[in-house]
């Protein structure tokens, strides 16, 4: 399948929420950081609020986050021009109190949801807090919950959704953590909507992999289900299921003994050669079992590390490329949805198609 390679474009998808951080980042202190391509001041007003302004005073573009925060705004540390939530100049000390019609600064719509700060890098007014993901079960209490990760990975944020989509680097990338007999070479199913790309596969009557086996609370054999979607144009869920053997399938209803474990990736481009890669755990068991809250947070920091010494190198290897690169069968979802990733990006900038 052909389509437009995003990567080195500073093409970006626009029109929907990133995870700008966790939401206890984010404080009475001015936080400078750079979201696709943009560079943004993040704090919080006087009543917790999230605010998120284009880190450039009008003037003469000293960032903001050199200034200081008055109650709910943002005071320029070169002449005073003051700043509210929604990008207005509020004050101008220097002007006789006539504030300068064109000394306003954008203003980008931020919400805090599951421990995040989502914001939206689009137009404000097609702001819509429904967009944000829903996580089923998020406040059921017999589902536990890892504490939330936070990264930078320094490559495109689509190798990373590339990543995300292949179920057969395990084999050789996660030896002491996610592999497992069966992740190298089975057959793998795809299936796709408008906004989605899901690869998958049953293994069946296996032992569970390292990072797994210590917690289900069957044998050492067992069925296994790997779920891999990725949701345009950055959200990975990763869902493991496991079974007693002979209670997993294709063909058969979730067993009620089944393990399942929900790994959400939040992945936000930061420019065309960082990345910026949030994540929790979430599974049906165990829910006031800190010391598997632990283990498994322990076991991601570990694997996410595995990936990103790989992601990396390829940002590296691709980016100074003398020879053509190839697919490989096991791309075939990583492509499919790198194309409905370029096709949104088309809508966004249809003069750029």
């Amino acid at each position: 399948m052909m389509q437009k390679d995003l990567t080195g474009t500073g093409a970006f998808v626009r029109n929907c929420w990133y995870v700008a951080g966790r939401s206890d980042d984010f404080d009475r202190s001015l936080k400078a950081m750079t979201l696709l391509g943009d560079r943004i001041v993040l704090f919080r007003g006087e009543a917790g609020e999230p605010i998120a302004l284009e880190d450039a005073c009008p003037h003469r573009k000293l960032p903001l986050s050199k200034g200081s925060i008055q109650g709910s705004t943002v005071v320029c540390g070169y002449h005073g021009l003051t700043f509210d939530c929604t990008g207005s100049c509020v004050a101008a000390p220097t002007q006789d109190n006539a504030v300068p019609k064109r000394a306003v600064v954008r203003s980008y719509p931020v919400e805090d949801r599951y421990g995040f700060l989502w914001i939206w890098m689009g137009e404000a007014n097609d702001a819509d807090p429904t967009d944000i993901i829903d996580i089923p079960n998020f406040d059921n209490p017999t589902w536990g919950k890892t504490k939330r990760g936070a990264m930078e990975m320094k490559c495109h944020y689509l190798y990373i959704t590339d990543n995300l989509l292949d179920p057969s680097h395990v084999a050789w990338v996660h030896l002491t953590s996610f592999a497992g007999a069966g992740t190298d070479n089975r057959p793998l199913d795809l299936e796709e909507g408008d906004d989605f790309v899901v690869i998958s596969r049953w293994i069946a009557e296996e032992p569970a992999p390292p990072y797994y086996a210590q917690m289900l609370p069957f044998g050492d054999n067992c069925d296994r289900k790997q779920h891999y979607e990725c949701r345009t144009p950055s959200t990975a869920i990763n869902m493991s299921i496991y079974t007693p053997p002979g209670e997993g399938g294709a063909d058969k209803p979730v067993s009620e003994n089944a393990f399942i474990n929900i790994s959400y990736n939040f992945i936000t481009p930061v420019d065309e050669e960082t990345s910026l890669y949030f994540w929790f755990q979430h599974r049906n068991m165990f829910a006031d079992d800190s010391s598997i809250d632990e283990k498994m947070f322990a076991g991601a920091i570990m694997a996410f590390n595995e990936d990103k010494e790989v992601l990396e190198e390829v940002q590296i290897g691709m980016a100074n490329r003398k020879t053509p690169y190839l697919n490989l069968g096991l791309d075939a979802g990583a492509m499919r949805f790198r194309h409905k990733v370029a096709q949104l990006s088309t809508v966004e900038q249809p003069g750029d198609a």
